[in-house]
């Protein structure tokens, strides 16, 4: 079988596309940032989730949780009917919406790091494909500075190493048992978390 599972038919299910933008967002009334994103989501056909940078290790944790939302949403294993809150549960390592709520953003000048996918070919999805450079542009436009972190980088974003390892629960006997660094721990959460449903 290929790195994606198979959806309900039997058949493979995509990875989905996956752009990222990171940039500093003026976030006045959360409420209404969270509709602007939603309104780049509904012109698009993009799948949008924001995210507090200080907690994302980098685009691979991001990427990698799109990918395993999109196989449970193909097994038809998804906790969330929304695929943006599925990949937000990922992301965090965690089955309960109310605690992955914290990866989300708040109001304020905040460092955000925002998904754009396109699950228009993965099963269960009810979604036409999405068009990620207008999306892109759109998320890019509601930024005061942004860059799209490029394909396949994996490399780690500039989050903050206390927040993350309170966050995701990583102590130091954890670290210390492991080849890897913090950045690791947390995309071995992300990837447990489909083993562990």
């Amino acid at each position: 079988m290929t790195d994606s599972a198979a959806g309900g038919d039997g058949a493979p299910a995509p990875d989905p596309e996956v752009r990222l933008v990171a940039g500093t967002f003026a976030i006045d009334d959360l409420d209404a940032f969270l509709g602007d994103l939603d309104a780049v989501a509904a012109e698009t056909g993009a799948v949008v989730q924001a995210f507090d940078a200080g907690l994302v290790v980098s685009a691979t944790q991001l990427r990698g949780a799109a990918r395993l939302a999109a196989r449970a949403i193909a097994r038809g294993e998804a906790v969330a009917r929304d695929p943006g809150v599925e990949v937000l549960l990922y992301a965090a390592g965690r089955r309960q919406i109310d605690r992955a709520l914290e990866l989300g953003v708040s109001a304020g000048e905040r460092r955000v790091v925002v998904l754009a996918a396109d699950f228009g070919d993965v099963p269960g999805v009810k979604r036409s494909a999405a068009d990620l450079d207008a999306a892109v542009d759109g998320l890019r436009s509601l930024a005061t500075d942004s860059s799209e972190i490029a394909s396949g980088d994996g490399r780690s974003t500039e989050f903050d190493e206390d927040r993350v390892r309170e966050f995701y629960g990583v102590t130091d006997r954890e670290l210390a048992a492991t080849n890897g660094d913090l950045a690791d721990a947390v995309r071995e959460r992300v990837a447990l978390l489909d083993v562990e449903k």
